[in-house]
């Protein structure tokens, strides 16, 4: 009998979810209720200072709005830590890690222009160099952040939307966190941890994050974890000044129109036009939209969030 493929809702509670969110939220869902795909909903709180209280039973109410389900879940980060412990030890026994004291300012120092993204920075390997060998995890201190050191080589995959992927992680984010400061663990090295012992195999995300793809297949591999899963990125929506959709363009909580009486259909309808359903403003049920949704008539680009669109929405 075949495997049954799973993914993943994770939303993160560092506040509400907004349209951009939804879109992508809503094409992960119908495509597992499309193909037979298991869902695991995930509340991914290990981001301490940025999480908001209540924004985990707040994003359940709203995939509850919107039409949407899952079959396993929700599963919180931080109830069990010991699996990222344990992989972590997993590093530090194969000597894959180092100690990291550098602060981010001492980062931008060593060179001479950011890499990545706006947030991200090369790490240029200065405590690699410098870190003891008899270094181990029992004896760094807690403002020690720990690194995975990183080949300088390209790492390709091949994503489901965007076609076949090169890139390497050592060029673009040098040796990467994979246990901040405190001891919690980085995004990159936990989503990888929990997709695997959920049996995550379909990952459906957008793009923004289709850079951090090769550092996680990395971690996979360093880890001797299965089963290596099939992405598929998606385009982002975007604000009319061309920056993901954010504060800066207003209110696009889906809790605000919820709670200024905006039906559900009618930004499933929104989501629908940006998603190559219709071409129209209309009303649209998150079961209609499953049955609606075709993958390969996404428009390639970006979406703008429009004027027109934020007065349909509130019409």
């Amino acid at each position: 009998m075949p495997t049954q493929h799973v993914t993943r809702l994770a939303p993160s509670p560092t506040g509400a979810l907004h349209l951009g969110n939804a879109r992508t939220f809503i094409i992960n869902w119908a495509l597992a209720r499309q193909q037979g795909w298991r869902i695991v909903l995930r509340i991914e709180d290990l981001d301490g200072p940025r999480i908001k209280t209540d924004a985990d039973r707040q994003a359940i109410h709203i995939l509850t709005w919107l039409g949407l389900d899952w079959d396993e879940g929700p599963h919180y980060q931080r109830h069990d830590l010991s699996r990222y412990h344990h992989a972590l030890q997993t590093l530090s026994d194969a000597k894959q890690i180092y100690p990291c004291q550098c602060t981010r300012k001492e980062v931008a120092a060593a060179q001479s222009a950011p890499h990545g993204d706006e947030h991200e920075l090369r790490y240029p390997g200065t405590c690699k160099t410098a870190s003891p060998p008899d270094w181990s995890l029992d004896t760094a201190a807690d403002h020690t952040a720990w690194r995975v050191i990183t080949p300088d080589e390209p790492i390709i995959f091949d994503d489901l939307f965007m076609g076949q992927q090169s890139s390497n992680p050592q060029q673009i984010v040098g040796d990467f966190i994979v246990v901040a400061k405190g001891g919690l663990p980085s995004y990159q090295l936990a989503v990888v941890v929990d997709d695997a012992a959920q049996g995550v195999t379909q990952i459906v995300r957008g793009d923004d994050l289709v850079r951090s793809t090769p550092r996680q297949l990395l971690l996979y591999r360093l880890l001797g974890l299965p089963p290596l899963p099939q992405y598929t990125h998606l385009p982002l929506v975007l604000g009319p000044d061309g920056r993901r959709l954010a504060k800066r363009h207003g209110d696009t909580r889906l809790t605000a129109f919820r709670d200024h009486g905006v039906r559900a259909e009618r930004v499933i309808g929104l989501l629908a036009r940006w998603s190559g359903i219709t071409d129209e403003h209309i009303e649209m049920s998150a079961h209609e939209f499953r049955n609606a949704f075709d993958l390969t008539k996404l428009p390639p680009h970006p979406i703008t969030y429009t004027e027109q669109d934020q007065a349909w929405l509130t019409s």
